[in-house]
């Protein structure tokens, strides 16, 4: 007999789904037919079986490492604030020396807190019109940040809706790094605010994915060639909750063997794997 796990989440303000089930195999969350509707809630797959209710604010050594190895690890974290709380399902990486990362400009009004330490928020206005979240990370003065592209709700769908200004519930409600902050209520004023102090916006712990996806970031076409072809996009894989182009994301194997760029930094285990893989192609 499978042993199951069962636990509460909720989508809206006084409204429960009442039965996701998880199984020592993995096996992807199912639901009850009576809620159907909710049905595209139920996508993401994962390892760690831990309900939102028990995760805890990160502490800021967390996000105090390479840009490229936070990004994968803020996948299945949770962002809070107030009633509203999102789980990450997509992000860019953005390091020093990079020439698509804001920091290239240096220290400005603008960029400063890039140059945090790591655990802060980083919210610039993008096209006048869309404010983008960023983590920041490493250590103070390094300059650097992990971009987030996409999430899924937990809870506080209707202020999610209210906010955007449109009723669905499908994944165009949160694909893309504009409507996440949109559906959180950021402005340029939230930049610099601490993410591990509880109130106000909040990084909690979440479960790890079982697999994900890699690619090239979106939208830097001004970045030079191989800062362009970097594979530093990050995705849960087998959930909708990811933003487009989804044609350019592949899982790390299929992507270290056709791509003749490397896929990470040279500090990281993937990375290591990128080139023991090229010696062996070779």
């Amino acid at each position: 007999m499978k042993r199951t796990q069962r636990f509460k989440r909720v989508l809206k303000p006084n409204k429960t789904i009442e039965s996701f089930a998880f199984n020592d195999h993995h096996e992807k969350l199912k639901l009850k037919p009576k809620v159907k509707a909710q049905s595209q809630f139920d996508s993401i797959s994962i390892t760690h079986h831990l309900s939102f209710e028990k995760s805890t604010i990160l502490a800021p050594d967390f996000c105090q490492i390479d840009a490229l190895d936070l990004a994968p690890l803020l996948l299945g974290k949770y962002l809070r604030r107030d009633d509203v709380v999102l789980q990450i399902t997509e992000v860019e990486a953005y390091r020093p020396n990079d020439s698509a990362c804001h920091g290239r400009f240096g220290v400005t009004a603008r960029t400063a807190p890039v140059f945090g330490p790591g655990g802060h928020a980083y919210v610039y206005l993008c096209y006048g019109l869309h404010n983008m979240l960023n983590v920041v990370a490493d250590k103070e003065g390094v300059g650097a940040a992990v971009l987030i592209r996409s999430c899924a709700p937990v809870s506080g769908l209707e202020t999610i809706q209210q906010r955007r200004g449109v009723k669905t519930e499908k994944p165009v409600l949160l694909s893309g790094p504009g409507k996440v902050g949109q559906a959180l209520g950021l402005s340029t004023e939230w930049s610099n605010h601490p993410l591990f102090t509880p109130g106000g916006l909040e990084l909690l712990d979440g479960p790890k994915p079982e697999k994900m996806l890699i690619g090239p970031r979106v939208g830097i076409e001004y970045a030079s060639p191989e800062h362009v072809s970097a594979l530093w996009r990050f995705a849960i894989a087998d959930t909708p909750w990811i933003s487009a182009p989804k044609n350019t994301l592949r899982p790390p194997e299929s992507s270290i063997v056709d791509s003749e760029e490397p896929y990470l930094g040279d500090q990281d285990e993937e990375g290591k794997a990128w080139r023991r893989k090229k010696e062996r192609v070779k």
